[in-house]
């Protein structure tokens, strides 16, 4: 990460992120301060809200699903 570049030689998704976070670090003295630009990277690490965020709509789809009301239209597998 101290480079930026990643193993294909090009910079990391997330290391511009990075930079904001460390150059909020740099400039205070209070990390908290910095908290959420550290839950960003974390995020643009990991991808745990973006994760979370699939799994609930997937549960909120096979709930209407059960129930009979597909929000995505017919779910007969039928093409036309």
């Amino acid at each position: 990460m101290a480079s930026g570049f990643g193993i294909t030689g090009h910079q990391g998704r997330c290391y511009p992120i990075w930079m904001d976070f460390y150059g909020c670090m740099m400039e205070t003295d209070k990390p908290s301060k910095c908290a959420e630009l550290r839950e960003d990277y974390f995020e643009c690490l990991h991808h745990r809200k973006e994760i979370a965020r699939y799994n609930q709509i997937g549960k909120e789809l096979a709930k209407q699903e059960k129930l009979g009301n597909s929000p995505l239209g017919t779910t007969d597998g039928g093409g036309t």
